[in-house]
């Protein structure tokens, strides 16, 4: 087209008129504006014939017209062209050539008229002919049809280092070289070669480009290759793409494909390739695509994007364009636009029309003058024969062939939306061999498309469907022929798969790199021979290397003596990267020949497995040996089995051949220890060896600083790994810190997978390497005030060190870089030093001073003393020490609040001192001090001394408010106080430096709080004015009560809640010192001895009377213990024994048991402490009377056998010891040594005990239990109070309901564990309309068991079950068959399910009937839809059965009111046509109503049966003839409508009626008859019925108003729902069923109003009630609103909620409403921004299982392990494995936990998940063997002892008699190995 127009320009220049000479500078100047003229109106009259003639070539050329007719319709010169009669065409002028008006149509359609009136059919036929398509026009796009600069749509296969693959249409493939991506990128490329550094902004392809992105591409070369195969260059620069734009045919809307150029700092430069254009793309604009696309916060140069034009600017220099996913998905091309057959470009989405329809595709219209046509492969999911002409669809540019000018378009729906993902094939699927494909069509000149036998379409090119072009037969490929043929490749812009029928590549053993595995055996064709190596082809385009190393088991010197070009090898395969296309192959004979296990992963590197290897790195260290794929480990010099003079590197060689054996293997860190001593015993020899192969390789010098990972906790320290070399090292507990109570916090909260920072390296000690944490030491190393040599050492140098040991004699002290000093007892404090340990602790942080050297033995003499080493502010010092420890306290809390989920943790970050809580009373000790309880401090113990209640008298239950003075985190202990001064103090502005009087309230390690006398605020007051002040004489310590002088330091208190002061130096001033606390009875007893025996006879005094037992004094030092079991023979049930004894009574007893001090257990008399022990005493009669021997520990008594006497269903006498307010449970005692438990369902069967009982159990009370069990711990008795002992059929219990499950019922939890399940249809002896309303969450309910099995627990609350006595009525009686139905018998029951053939009718959990459509109503019912808006899930019905089937299981049930008496569920009112059924009901209907009139006249006194009131009352009428008369009906019946005369007048004033009576009453007929009647019957009515209706409605009217008065009353109306908003504003329930009654009348706009009304109504404060709104609103937008609505309302929600709820909640509203699309992408969203919530990843994992994309859930799991923070990973493996069980593969589950028990052995939680897990999916066998492996770990006795318990109850469930005893013994054995291991 251009080189026309340049010669269209040549001729006319020749043709143009010549201007004469101008005679005036005039004339000049207008001849030169002429001329300007005559050129501008020339070019554009050029420009408007080439859009002329583009716009028209297509429909000309599709007709089959030659250019010969264009000529003769446009001539451009020289002999005029004739028609077929011979005349001369007449040629058109340019004053009658307007090409874009309506003149020449006219004109046209003119002479037809006049010249072809005899033959206008047969010129419509021709044009109809001319619009027909041929088959040639359906080729397809073949190698040699394309051609250079031809447009193509593609798709990007694969993204390589310099190329990338693009997938092409009908099967072809393409590269786009790195060099032609934009002029931008190729700039930065050429920059890179230029300076060969790497270049800022230079990304790699694979950054910039994705699988599955579509791209606009032009073709630059076509090849064919040396070795025959074919070569499609492409270019995706703008430039080439755009090449046909210029600036004059950009338009707004325009949708072009553009690449990143510069980045500015607004926005960014875009080239689109058309000259002269700057397309500009602000950076607000690319937002959106961040988001959509989640490519990070920035574009990149060289990344390509569709542009959509917003603004055209300067006539189209200037253009401003927008990336927005949703603009650009939308965007279609339009004629406005003015495109161009030369300016179409593929990708354009179009609107067209179907022209034609034939079985090789259809031809379509578009754009107003252009033709196209979609082949077979491209019409999406549907057939040919689903399209008609005169269609309209929407369709997509594939490409515009330029020499045929045919345009190809697409109907698949993923291409339609520009800027879309494609998806790409499971790469198993490729190398499938199909035996039977059918061939769906053939084009001769590309391929043939076959079906394969799973209905998948798949393309085979021309030269795939033969080995030879010569042994090709066309005639082999008719449709409906059937092949073998071998899956090679898929096509993704055709969504087809691509095969070949060539035998060669069915036989071949693999086909890409993909199907090569590490360890497989190959025969390869050498091809090339290269100093590095030697190049082998295996096959197709597969080639492999043999690195120099692996040509023989020996180097070979020259290889090409044994190798040449074109031998056949075997070899192994040593790895295989697909992604970079790299094999690797040995020729080593030994491995390729051996027959031991390949190891080929670090996973597959078992303790003991034997296998092959080769030496890579030979060291003194020892070996490193390298197996298949990378797999390397290291043999350590001593399992060379060498002679210890020998080494290493002498005796092995690089790339010898060795047999070796696996030690150890860590797969997480890649570690693997290897032995070549092939021995039995060489795993035992080192099963505890570590990997020292980093230790050889990397040392740390002191001083470095680096991260580690915790591995795992010691008892004095932490097993660490340095970062990023992962070398083991050491970090002791006493280095966390320089003060010794946060060393001990830090270890108590560290946990494994802990990343610490900055840590110190201490030293490097033969491998060992120790770190530090101390900040004084790093900073001392950093500061440089460290000595590395003894040289450098200098008396009276100041040294940061910490303490090494502790002698007699003195201290030593170690500094960094291992230097260490003595410190002699005198010079260790100022104060005298008695014992050396009292002074200091190993590894606590210290500053010493150098005091004398000793250079002869290298030894040197430190001092200590705080005179010596501390500087001259001491109060600075003691400041910054507890500024530290303030600090790091916090950071501990930090690390609390996010590593412990547990009450106990989060409750003491919360907390501080100075904080008041509300506690209650929990018990008063015997020294004064009271221990409290409550919600503020709900799991710690609060404390308060007796000096602290502040004179205030509790007792136990008191409600109480307290002051925080101090917190004991390792203790979950808390220290507050009562005092009033404290809790409430004064206001006063302090002044730093001033002194104040204060008195000590607490005295805590580090250090004192004390209150200010003067406010009553709380201070902090440091002990310790230095790191060595560590010791105080007791008259030095400050002790509570104690009143001090103190300087202020800060006026603020900081995080930690005090006050800052220190001592003032003055003298201080102390108050009189508070009587001691009273001692206990362990202290004063622990030192005195005794020479009791079991059985002696003592006599004593009662010293203290305590609930549950008696101290009695038996001589003057001696006290015994009298437990309220040893008191009475017989106690009486509610009883108290212990009060029968009095204080100061004589009593008599016997020795029956002593109980050790310390740990309160009881001792046998052989034991040799027996004499020290408390005696425990009895004062039964039948025990003075040696009728029995009760003796409370035997020699080898422990607790289980202590229990063992206690049966299931026993029944004991219990005491009370206390009640837990907190875990609600009562604590017991049995005897002296035998405690119990009851849980909170099992103290009574009263609620009302329930909910108070502390009141009702008094502490020392006797009860009577029944036995349950022991515990988990097996210590302590499980007990009832309630007698129940195990659930069984008939038990009734109490329960607390746990979950409401609307339309289902209650889920329970019941006592014992269990769960239970209460159907609709046992809540009550009464269905009711609402069956749920009723329950909530944590309401306490009486139930009985209906079963027990199978896990399941289902129970009734039916009031005829839970209480039988009584007898009371019961309604709806239990169904639990179908014997106990009866035909005709009415029942009622819920409805289930509405379907379209009728309503599912559930009678009881497992009968259930069915409602035919004939059934429910009279009318006739179009569809379910109609049915489904009066009749819902959960609504309760009345229905008689009509037939019963026991055979089929099936009641057929009728709710017509002729059959049940009741209205019809769908209302006249509807106007529906009666069925044909309904015919007799008519005539009845007429009857009664007749009938009815018929009473009105004679005057009876009951309500008029009016055509006004016609809103049913005929039906009424109707069932009373049938079945009783009229009159004595009526009375009892009760009908929801307002019973007045017709003549009332009070309806505008009646808008408060019931819904029932207003619809009733809009109901009824207005026409002018019925009005007439009415009129004629009101003026007949006496005075005396006027006055008995109006009392009839004063009485109504009364009704009504009690009606809205009464609280149960359903809200009917808006009125009514506004009143309940009004009254409970923040009631999200309301605002919900508000907007239900709206949408229930579809009234949405109104739903709306309210949802935003109760946003702006409810408090901010509830945010709970604003969520629920958010989501209802979401809700609403989804079913009833657009896409847009819907995402304004999401984007509200994020800015006032919490952004994952809102996330996760629209999630689920998705996924409910089938929008499976837009969940997958907003989950998608989420794992972006919330990347560390694993509840995401949990969701989405559990998403995609469920849809059945179980390839997709797998890769999410190592997509979440690299976003998750460590210690989150085994938490989230375990839960996504159990998805996995759930709904996806069981078999990958269990290779999930499989896995992850291999690497965390003794992680019981994760046992115990695996082992439900595969109890419920597994088989026995399966299930056997996992507890086998289980209780053979090496765990705890304990945690073992829960395993066996599991094992044995699973065996007595589903085993045998001998599978139970095998697990018998199997316990036993464990026991007995215990103990003898012991023993030894």
């Amino acid at each position: 087209m251009l080189s026309h127009t340049k010669i269209t320009h040549a001729s006319t220049k020749a043709r143009r008129p010549k201007l004469t000479d101008p005679s005036t500078p005039g004339e000049k100047v207008r001849e030169a504006s002429l001329l300007v003229e005559l050129r501008r109106k020339y070019w554009e009259r050029i420009y408007e014939l080439r859009v002329y003639l583009e716009r028209w070539s297509s429909v000309l050329t599709r007709g089959k017209t030659t250019m010969s007719s264009i000529e003769e319709n446009f001539p451009r010169g020289g002999t005029q062209k004739t028609t077929q009669d011979g005349k001369a065409a007449k040629q058109p002028t340019m004053d009658q050539d307007n090409l874009f008006k309506t003149h020449e149509e006219r004109t046209l359609k003119r002479k037809k008229t006049q010249q072809d009136q005899a033959k206008p059919k047969k010129l419509k036929t021709e044009k109809k002919a001319g619009l027909k398509t041929n088959a040639k026009d359906f080729e397809l796009l073949t190698f040699e049809s394309l051609t250079d600069g031809m447009l193509v749509l593609g798709c990007v296969k694969e993204c390589n280092e310099y190329e990338l693959t693009i997938s092409l249409p009908n099967g072809l493939s393409g590269n786009v070289q790195v060099t032609h991506i934009c002029e931008a990128y190729s700039k930065k490329l050429s920059e890179q070669v230029a300076t060969d550094k790497p270049v800022e902004g230079l990304s790699p392809l694979s950054e910039l480009f994705s699988p599955g992105m579509l791209l606009r591409c032009a073709v630059i070369d076509v090849e064919k290759c040396a070795e025959g195969h074919r070569g499609i260059q492409l270019s995706i620069n703008p430039k080439d793409v755009n090449k046909a734009l210029n600036i004059a045919a950009l338009r707004t809307g325009m949708l072009l494909s553009g690449c990143v150029s510069s980045v500015e700092d607004h926005g960014y430069l875009i080239d689109i390739g058309v000259h002269a254009a700057k397309a500009f793309l602000p950076r607000e604009k690319a937002q959106s695509y961040f988001q959509s696309k989640e490519k990070g916060a920035e574009l990149k140069i060289g990344q390509y994007l569709n542009c959509l034009i917003d603004e055209v600017k300067n006539s189209g220099r200037i253009i401003r364009i927008s990336i927005s996913q949703s603009e650009v998905a939308s965007a279609i091309a339009t004629e406005m636009q003015n495109w161009t057959l030369c300016s179409l470009l593929p990708g354009l989405v179009v609107k067209a029309q179907i022209q034609e329809v034939t079985s090789l595709g259809i031809s379509l219209s578009f754009l107003s003058s252009f033709t196209g046509v979609v082949d077979s492969m491209h019409l999406g999911s549907k057939k040919p024969r689903n399209y008609s002409p005169g269609h309209k669809v929407k369709a997509c540019i594939l490409f515009v062939n330029p020499t045929s000018k045919t345009v190809r378009l697409s109907l698949r729906p993923v291409i339609l939306q520009p800027g879309t993902q494609l998806g790409h094939l499971s790469s198993d699927r490729i190398g499938t061999v199909v035996t039977h494909s059918r061939v769906k069509s053939f084009h001769k000149n590309a391929g043939a498309v076959f079906t394969l036998d799973d209905g998948t379409l798949a393309f085979a090119h021309l030269k795939q469907l033969s080995d030879t072009p010569k042994s090709f037969r066309p005639e082999a490929f008719k449709p409906g022929s059937m092949h073998k043929c071998r899956i090679i490749d898929y096509s993704p812009i055709d969504d087809l798969l691509l095969l070949s029928l060539k035998q060669r590549i069915i036989d071949a053993p693999f086909l890409r790199y993909h199907d090569i595995h590490p360890g497989q055996i190959v025969e390869g064709t050498v091809f090339a021979l290269k100093d590095f190596g030697m190049q082998v082809k295996v096959g197709g385009h597969i080639k492999g290397l043999v690195p120099r190393l692996h040509l023989a088991d020996v180097v070979l010197k020259q290889p090409e003596k044994k190798y040449s070009v074109g031998n056949t090898v075997k070899s192994r395969v040593l790895s295989c990267s697909p992604d970079t296309k790299m094999l690797i192959l040995t020729l080593k004979k030994i491995l390729v020949t051996s027959k031991l296990p390949i190891l080929a992963s670090y996973e597959d590197a078992k303790p003991g497995l034997v296998t092959h290897g080769f030496v890579v790195c030979a060291r003194e260290f020892g070996c490193i040996v390298k197996f298949y794929n990378d797999v390397k480990g290291l043999v350590p010099k001593n399992e060379l089995g060498l002679a210890p003079i020998t080494i290493p590197q002498e005796a092995f060689y690089e790339g010898q051949v060795v047999k070796v054996i696996v030690l150890k293997c860590e797969p997480e860190q890649e570690r693997l220890l290897l032995s070549f001593k092939l021995t039995d015993n060489a795993l035992a020899e080192d099963s505890t060896g570590e990997d020292v192969s980093k230790k050889g390789e990397v040392t740390y010098e002191t001083g470095q600083v680096a991260d580690v990972k915790i591995l795992k906790k010691k008892e004095n320290g932490l097993e660490v790994k340095i970062l990023p070399d992962e070398v083991s090292a050491y970090l002791p507990t006493m280095h966390l810190s320089d003060h010794v109570t946060n060393c001990r916090l830090w270890w108590h909260w560290l946990k494994g997978n802990e990343i610490l920072h900055n840590v110190i390296c201490l030293h490097d000690k033969e491998g060992h390497i120790t770190l530090s944490r101390k900040p004084a030491i790093i900073s001392a190393i950093e500061g440089g005030n460290v000595v590395k040599n003894f040289s450098d050492i200098q008396p009276g140098l100041l040294l940061t060190g910490y303490v090494r040991n502790i002698m007699p004699y003195g201290v030593f002290v170690e500094f960094p870089y291992g230097l260490t000093g003595l410190v002699p007892k005198s010079a260790m404090s100022d104060k005298f030093v008695t014992n050396t340990k009292d002074h200091f602790v190993i590894g606590q942080t210290v500053i010493a001073k150098v005091t004398s050297i000793d250079e002869e033995k290298k030894r040197f003499l430190l001092s200590l003393k705080v005179s010596d080493c501390s500087s001259e502010d001491s109060v600075f010092e003691s400041c910054s020490l507890l500024f530290q420890y303030f600090k790091e306290l916090q950071e501990i809390k930090s690390i609390m609040s996010k590593r412990d989920s547990s009450s106990v943790a989060q409750k003491i970050c919360e907390l501080k001192p100075g904080q008041r809580l509300q506690l209650v009373v929990q018990e008063v000790k015997a020294d004064g001090s009271v221990l409290f309880s409550g919600t503020g401090a709900s799991g710690l113990t609060a404390e308060a001394s007796h000096r602290h209640l502040g004179g205030k008298k509790v007792v136990m239950g008191d409600q109480a408010t307290a002051v925080i003075l101090h917190m004991d985190s390792l203790k979950s202990k808390v220290y507050v106080s009562l005092q009033e001064e404290l809790l409430s103090p004064k206001q006063k502005t302090l002044i730093a430096d001033s002194q104040h009087l204060a008195v000590v309230q607490h005295v805590a390690s580090e250090y004192a709080v004390a209150s200010l006398t003067e406010t009553g605020q709380l201070i902090a007051i440091p002990l310790a004015s230095h790191f060595n002040d560590t010791f105080r004489f007791d008259s030095e310590k400050m002790k509570v009560g104690q009143s001090v002088m103190v300087v202020l330091k800060t006026t603020e208190a900081g995080d930690h809640g005090l006050l800052l002061a220190v001592l003032s130096p003055k003298k201080r001033r102390n108050m009189i010192r508070l009587r001691q606390e009273s001692e206990t009875l362990e202290e004063t007893s622990a030192m005195i001895k005794h020479s009791l025996s079991l059985g002696d006879m003592v006599t004593g005094t009662v010293k203290s009377v305590r609930p549950t037992f008696v101290l009695v004094t038996l001589d003057d030092k001696l006290i015994g213990n009298i437990h309220a079991s040893q008191i009475l023979d017989d106690v009486p049930i509610g009883s108290f024994p212990t009060s029968k004894l009095k204080v100061g009574q004589k009593v008599t007893a016997r020795v029956i048991g002593g109980r050790d001090v310390k740990t309160h257990r009881y001792l046998p008399i052989s034991h040799p402490y027996f004499t020290q022990t408390i005696p425990e005493l009895s004062i039964q009669p039948r025990e003075l009377k040696g009728e029995s021997n009760t003796a409370l520990c035997s020699e080898d008594c422990n607790t289980e056998e202590m229990l063992k006497p206690f049966k299931p269903g026993q029944m004991v006498t219990c005491f009370v010891k206390k009640y837990d307010t907190i875990k609600k449970w009562l604590e017991v005692e049995v005897t002296a040594n035998v405690r119990g438990r009851v849980q909170p369902l099992l103290l009574s069967p009263n609620t009302k005990v329930l909910k108070h009982a502390e009141k009702y159990f008094k502490k020392g009370q006797a009860l009577a239990a029944t036995v349950v069990g022991s515990d988990i711990t097996e210590t302590k008795l499980c007990l009832s109070l309630t007698g129940v002992h195990s659930l069984e059929k008939g038990t009734i219990v109490l329960g607390y309901i746990k979950k409401v499950i609307p339309h289902v019922g209650l889920t329970i939890m019941l006592p014992f564990g269990k769960t239970g399940k209460a159907s609709l249809f046992h809540l009550s002896d009464s269905f009711v309309e609402q069956p749920l309303e009723g329950f909530s969450t944590g309401q306490l309910v009486k139930c009985c068991v209906l079963s027990n099995d199978d896990n399941i627990t289902k129970v009734s609350l039916r009031q005829s079950r839970v209480n039988p006595k009584s007898h009371g009525k019961v309604e709806d009686c239990e169904i639990m068959s179908l014997d106990n139905v009866q035909k005709g018998q009415l029942v009622r029951g819920y409805v289930t399910s509405v379907t379209p053939s009728g309503i599912f009718f559930g009678l009881s959990d497992s009968v259930v009937g069915q409602i035919p459509l004939e059934y429910i109503t009279h009318l006739f019912v179009p569809d379910q839809h109609t049915c489904a808006k009066f009749v819902h899930v959960g609504q309760l019905l009345t229905a008689k059965v009509l037939r019963i089937n026991k055979e089929e299981n099936h009641v057929e049930l009728s709710v017509l009111p002729k059959d049940t008496g009741r209205p019809s569920i769908i209302p006249e009112s509807l106007g529906l046509p009666h069925s044909e059924m309904d015919t007799n009901f008519k005539k009845l209907k007429k009857r009664n109503s007749s009938e009815c009139e018929q009473e009105v006249k004679r005057g009876k006194k009951r309500v008029r049966c009016t055509e006004g009131d016609d809103s049913g009352i005929e039906v009424y009428c109707r069932e009373e003839e049938e079945e009783v008369k009229y009159e004595k009906s009526s009375k009892g019946r009760e009908v929801p409508r307002l019973k007045v005369s017709a003549s009332f007048t009070w309806e505008e004033g009646l808008n408060v009626l019931d819904t029932t009576i207003l619809r009733e009453r809009e109901q009824s007929s207005s026409s002018e008859e019925d009005e007439e009647d009415t009129q004629l019957t009101t003026k007949k009515q006496t005075r005396q019925n006027k006055e008995l209706e109006k009392q009839r409605a004063e009485k109504e009217l009364s009704k009504l108003e009690a009606a809205l008065m009464d609280p149960t009353r359903q809200p009917q109306s808006a009125d009514d729902f506004d009143r309940l908003v009004l009254g409970n504003p923040d009631s999200s329930i309301l605002w919900l069923q508000y907007m239900a009654f709206h949408l229930q009348a579809t009234e949405i706009e109104k739903a709306r109003a309210v949802a935003e009304r109760a946003l702006k109504t409810i408090s901010f404060r509830e945010e709970q009630e604003k969520l629920n709104v958010w989501v209802a609103l979401l809700n609403l937008e989804n079913l009833y609103g657009t896409e847009e609505a819907l995402m304004k309302v999401f984007e509200r929600a994020i800015q006032y909620n919490e952004p994952l709820k809102v996330f996760q909640q629209l999630a689920d509203i998705y996924a409910d409403s089938e929008k499976y699309k837009q969940a997958d992408d907003l989950y998608n969203t989420m794992l972006k921004r919330f990347r560390q919530e694993k509840s995401v990843w949990v969701k989405y994992t559990s998403f995609l299982l469920k849809r059945g994309q179980v390839e997709a859930a797998h890769r999410l799991l190592p997509r979440a392990l690299k976003c998750l923070p460590n210690k989150e990973h085994v938490d989230v493996i375990s839960k996504l494995a159990q998805l996995e069980f759930r709904f996806g593969d069981p078999g990958h589950g269990k290779a999930i936990f499989e896995n992850t028990l291999s690497t965390y052995p003794k992680r019981t939680d994760i046992w115990s998940v695996y082992i439900d897990m595969m109890i419920k999916h597994g088989s026995q066998k399966e299930v056997r063997e996992v507890f086998e492996r289980v209780i053979h770990l090496s765990l705890a006795p304990k945690k073992m002892k829960f395993f066996f318990k599991r094992y044995l109850e699973y065996e007595k469930t589903y085993g045998t008699a001998e599978t139970v005893q095998a697990v018998k013994a199997a316990a036993l054995e464990y026991v007995e190995s215990k103990n003898s291991l012991a023993e030894s």
